[in-house]
């Protein structure tokens, strides 16, 4: 039986409806991740570390997809909770419009200056043309990265979650395959991670885009449609939680490979981005379900109903701190296999990057309250409680946690930063979610 936002949620229903949205972030974390395994097996460290170094960048570009397809998929589906279907298919159109124009300006621009900017992100000239090839294919693809991320939310509010599940399936196999092909095949180092990433990127982007643009049986679709100012900058201000999200996060890798390439060179580097591409997956339930329970959120906030709310917050909340424990303990019990997966050939670097997982690991018993309170409150439209939480999180109290705790503790700090930086966001996000209860009516 076909699920929509407007449906009372049981904790099954509630399962059922974000299950695509889960899978699908998993997926894509996943197809991620065969980058690293790919390269750091076939090409090297020094290659693997030299993808962590310029990874932001095309991360940078693509979280201005992430702004508008959260902060829009929220103002669409907040539209459409008030009966104006036409007004919602005319506002995700102009989103989509706006979201393909902003990545071709901004790709444009970091291509110009890609070699200063590789320098700025911590290369060094043994690492910089791995950097400058791989940074030039990834921000090349960076358009079609974000209209992928920003469908992936469209196709939730058009109550279509397994569409964008299974493109997520396809674009991934695509990915993975290709990954094979052009690194372990051909042996095009990077080179090739790199355009196995942007054909999955166009795979899981441009099939969405024409099922949208031709007629189709789901509440969204791409129309003839007027420039709405307000509307962007409302989507703008709402996901601006998002963006702070991606560029912080883009920021502080920065800042840790620059503390790493001091404390411990290049091996430093590989084993932080065997970390980052795990934390990619276990990251993913939580947001997945985050995501996929922000439309219930804005649909049932702008319906005004207040019961539905209530047991949604209830609900999503209990998903979220059960998911978080049970990750934590995963990642602790299986820090060595996931190691070795990607740096098992060396000992020393296999040692290095165990011990760092472990300590790493603590983070997740913190992060998803965070993760949850930031989009919930951009489903509410309430973009600054949400850029606040996201702004502290990934970046204030990351950047102090990563800048003091190496000073005391070496380069176990390093690992530990982002468990104290997680701890400190879920006692502000908790702070936030009891002051806004009464304004919202969800508790």
């Amino acid at each position: 039986m076909k699920i929509q936002l407007s449906d009372h949620f049981t904790y099954s229903r509630l399962l059922r409806f974000t299950l695509p949205s889960i899978a699908m972030m998993i997926v894509t974390s996943i197809y991620s991740v065969v980058d690293g395994i790919f390269v750091s097996n076939v090409v090297g460290d020094a290659a693997l570390a030299s993808v962590n170094i310029v990874y932001p960048l095309p991360m940078v570009v693509g979280a201005f997809g992430f702004m508008l397809g959260t902060g829009g998929s929220a103002e669409v589906a907040r539209v459409m909770g008030t009966g104006q279907a036409e007004k919602a298919k005319e506002y995700f159109t102009t989103l989509i419009l706006t979201i393909l124009t902003v990545g071709a300006a901004v790709s444009g621009l970091c291509i110009a200056f890609l070699r200063p900017l590789c320098f700025l992100m911590g290369a060094n000239e043994a690492l910089l043309k791995d950097c400058m090839v791989y940074g030039f294919i990834m921000i090349a693809g960076a358009p079609a990265f974000m209209l992928q991320t920003s469908l992936q939310s469209f196709c939730v509010v058009a109550e279509k979650p397994k569409m964008g599940f299974f493109l997520s399936l396809a674009a991934g196999g695509t990915n993975i395959f290709l990954d094979y092909l052009f690194i372990v095949v051909l042996r095009l180092g990077v080179a090739g991670a790199a355009l196995g990433t942007v054909a999955g990127y166009l795979v899981g982007g441009v099939i969405p885009f024409f099922y949208f643009l031709l007629p189709n049986k789901s509440p969204l679709r791409l129309v003839k449609t007027k420039l709405y100012p307000k509307m962007l900058l409302k989507a703008c201000t709402n996901g601006s939680s998002e963006l702070m999200t991606n560029i912080s996060a883009s920021l502080i890798t920065i800042l840790y490979n620059r503390t790493l390439m001091n404390m411990a060179g290049a091996q430093g580097v590989a084993a932080y981005t065997a970390m980052m591409y795990v934390q990619f997956i276990f990251i993913a339930t939580l947001i997945g379900v985050s995501m996929g329970s922000a439309p219930i959120f804005s649909y049932q906030y702008g319906a005004g109903n207040q019961e539905e709310l209530k047991s949604l917050f209830r609900k999503c909340l209990t998903i979220i701190l059960a998911g978080s424990v049970v990750m934590t303990a995963a990642a602790i019990l299986l820090a060595r296999l996931l190691a070795y997966i990607f740096v098992g050939y060396d000992a020393q670097l296999l040692e290095l990057t165990v011990r760092g997982f472990r300590l790493y690991s603590v983070a997740y018993l913190f992060c998803g309250a965070s993760i949850f309170a930031s989009s919930f409150f951009t489903a509410l439209g309430d973009g600054f409680v949400s850029a606040v939480i996201s702004f502290l999180r990934t970046l204030v109290f990351q950047a102090g946690s990563i800048l003091l705790l190496p000073q005391l503790l070496g380069i176990d700090g390093v690992w530990l930063a982002t468990a104290l930086a997680e701890a400190l966001a879920m006692i502000v996000s908790g702070w936030f979610l009891w002051k806004k209860r009464e304004k919202y009516h969800y508790a």
